[in-house]
This record gives structure tokens, C-alpha cells and sequence, in this order.
């Protein structure tokens, strides 16, 4: 028998375990999975870092509404808010009452269109909350949504370099054309795997920033009726006052 016939017939070892698939795999494909490895880490710091941040906000509005409700005058609550940087309902909280202290402050104390104000105020709080509780998500969806073309990129070009190495060589057994396309088809696994969590995670993420957000604008819309009746009450008192005075 030919030498050169003796070894195209042996089959070339071929390392099947993940580092082995990712080590002989092409450079393009090398680059995918790289590449979909950072963005499944990446997803992770996000995952992680939000959950952190939610479950925290959670805490910080449980506790500020136990202290809102218990009874402490606006006054000395908005105080105690004053000296730090408040997120969630005490941002919300101290937003409304720095536009009710600034009508006291002008020469003129007209309340006439306070009520307005505040709730503009208060809606563009709850916007910047809303902003800061949602950053990064985006990120989530975008990984879910593009990691498995990423991958399947990568397999593409896996298997066409598969399918040149088979032509080459001549050799169309199994013991050859299996441990390229298993290469291949390695970064499409990758693509799942950075892109499942990715998709899941965002689901969930986004339903707590819609309750988070329920919960601002429920909070909102109590202080905003509690304002509006003590407006109500200093416009009836500057009614009565000048027929007093008559």
C-alpha cells in the first residue's frame, strides 16, 4: 500500500474537550467566542449588579414609607432627607418638597399654580429614577437578542473552514469531519449560553423596574394629594383674610 495512502487513512488526533474545541477551532472562530465569553460575563456583572441595586431599593422604600406614614411632621422627615443623596421615594419625596419650600420664599407666595409644579416635579423624578433603575438593561436585551447570530456566525465560518480542510485533504470519513464541525458548532453553544441568561435575566429585571415604578408613582400621587389639600387649605386662608380684615 501507498505511504501517503497509509496516512491519509489514519485520522489526526483530535483533543474533544472545550479547550481542545476552542484551542484548534479557526481564529475567526477563536475571536466569537472570545467575544461571546466577555459579553456573557459582562451580562452577568449587570445581572448581579441590578439584582443588588433593586433588592436595595426595595429595603430603602419599605423604610421610608414606614417612617412617612408614622406620623413625623413633612418638615423634620424633609430634614433628615436633606443631608444625604436620596434615591427612590426619598428623592421623590425631597423633589416635592424643595418646590413647596421655594414658593414660600418668593416675595409673592402665589399658590395658584403650585399643584402644577409639583407634579411636573414629580414626574420628571420619577423619570430619572425610572432612568437609573433601567440603565444597562438595554445591554441584557441586546446580547439576548444577537448572541446566537454571533454564534452562528462563528459556526458558519467554522464549517466552511471544515468543509476547505476536508476538500483538501481528501478524506470525507467521520473521524475527520467530526471534530471541525464540533468546533464549529461550539460557538453557537457559546452564543446560547452568553444569550439564554441574558434574555431570562431582562424579563425579570424589567418586571421589578415596573413594580419599582408602580410603587414611585402610587407613592407620588399620595404626597401630591396630601399637598394639594394643605394648598387648598392657605388659598382658602388668604380668601378669609381680607374680609377679616374688612
Amino acid at each position: 500500500m501507498n505511504p501517503a495512502d497509509v496516512a491519509q487513512a489514519v485520522p489526526v488526533a483530535h483533543d474533544m474537550s472545550l479547550f481542545g474545541l476552542f484551542w484548534q477551532a479557526h481564529f475567526v472562530v477563536k475571536l466569537v467566542m472570545l467575544g461571546l465569553i466577555g459579553a456573557s460575563i459582562w451580562c452577568w456583572a449587570i445581572i448581579i449588579d441590578k439584582s443588588l441595586l433593586y433588592a436595595r431599593t426595595k429595603r430603602s422604600m419599605d423604610k421610608f414609607e414606614e417612617v412617612f406614614w408614622s406620623g413625623q411632621s413633612l418638615e423634620e422627615l424633609y430634614r433628615s432627607v436633606q443631608g444625604r443623596t436620596p434615591t427612590g421615594l426619598g428623592a421623590v419625596f425631597a423633589a416635592a418638597m424643595r418646590e413647596w419650600k421655594r414658593s414660600f420664599e418668593g416675595s409673592g407666595r402665589s399658590f395658584q399654580s403650585l399643584g402644577q409644579r409639583i407634579d411636573k416635579v414629580l414626574d420628571v423624578t420619577i423619570q430619572r429614577e425610572v432612568e437609573r433603575l433601567d440603565s444597562k438593561l438595554t445591554v441584557l436585551a441586546s446580547i439576548g437578542s444577537a448572541g446566537p447570530y454571533i454564534g452562528l456566525f462563528g459556526t458558519v465560518i467554522g464549517i466552511m473552514n471544515s468543509f476547505t480542510s476536508i476538500a483538501t485533504s481528501n478524506n470525507t470519513s467521520l473521524a475527520v469531519v467530526a471534530p471541525g464541525i464540533a468546533e464549529a458548532l461550539f460557538a453557537t453553544a457559546i452564543g446560547l449560553f452568553a444569550a439564554i441568561p441574558a434574555v431570562l435575566a431582562y424579563n425579570k429585571l424589567q418586571a421589578q423596574v415596573g413594580q419599582l415604578q408602580s410603587r414611585l408613582e402610587g407613592f407620588a400621587d399620595e404626597f401630591s394629594a396630601i399637598l394639594s389639600r394643605q394648598i387648598d387649605e392657605r388659598l382658602a386662608h388668604q380668601a378669609h383674610a381680607p374680609a377679616h380684615a374688612a
